[in-house]
């Protein structure tokens, strides 16, 4: 028995419908997988963008911060080393002259002697804020130890220190950045904060190690975006993006500092 020439069409039609609703729905599902995919392409090219622009903020912000220490460094080689050098250089032709008694040429040797030896102690001492030599000798831990005792030895400011973890002597270019932080931020407790107690305490949690900082200085407003945007606090920024850590600050005016900063 052979189907009605009806039935027959009926079922063409309702496979010709359900091949065109499947191939709707596949045209569908393939521009809809289309703009999500090109929507997440471009979310993760803005967020790549983001990253390369922060990158260059960083890589500007040591630029910055390297140009601002050799201007620095020249200052100081100029205003104190050079001028030093200058006199004694006057006060040697001095003992050429013809003359002189031995009291004169006493006091100048004196003062060549004199003007030679706070040449010296100077110049060690800018070499000293380059790299102090107990940071590569006897690693961070004493470095730190060393910075709080110069610190305290202006008799204004007491410093609480206090270290839990023990430093792979290994990771020394890696420390030296951890220096540099705590250097910039007793710098600014000091310069700017007024402070007078500061506290420094460094611990391990969970495979990550974690510096607490705290001063009972003057403090600042620190919701205020403005006021973290400085140049030793985009110095800051980029050590701890080196170290690939994270630092968080908080802050109100009258009521000290508070830093937490990892690597």
């Amino acid at each position: 028995m052979t189907a009605s020439p009806v039935y027959e069409k009926e079922i063409v039609a309702i496979i010709l419908y359900t091949s065109c609703f499947f191939m709707i729905v596949a045209v569908f599902l393939i521009v809809f997988f289309y703009f999500s995919r090109k929507k997440i392409i471009q979310k993760e090219v803005e967020k790549k963008d983001l990253e390369i622009q922060y990158q260059r903020e960083q890589i500007h912000a040591v630029i910055a911060t390297q140009e601002e220490e050799r201007r620095r460094i020249a200052q100081d080689l100029h205003d104190d080393i050079s001028s030093k050098l200058n006199i004694v250089s006057l006060n040697s032709h001095l003992l050429t002259s013809p003359n002189l008694t031995e009291a004169e040429t006493k006091e100048i040797t004196d003062n060549i002697i004199g003007l030679t030896t706070k040449a010296l102690e100077n110049s060690r001492k800018i070499a000293h804020n380059l790299l102090p030599p107990v940071f590569e000798k006897f690693g961070l831990n004493a470095a730190i130890e060393e910075l709080c005792e110069e610190f305290e030895s202006s008799k204004s400011v007491k410093i609480y220190y206090k270290n839990e973890i023990d430093f792979d002597d290994n990771e020394i270019d890696r420390h030296l950045h951890v220096f540099r932080i705590l250097q910039e931020l007793m710098n600014n407790s000091l310069r700017h904060g007024k402070s007078s107690e500061i506290w420094i305490t460094f611990k391990k949690s969970e495979g990550v190690n974690i510096c607490n900082y705290e001063d009972n200085g003057i403090g600042f407003d620190s919701k205020n975006e403005a006021n973290q945007k400085g140049l030793g606090m985009k110095n800051i920024d980029s050590r701890i993006s080196f170290l690939n850590g994270t630092i968080e600050i908080n802050s109100e005016i009258n009521n000290g500092i508070a830093i937490v900063f990892t690597f």
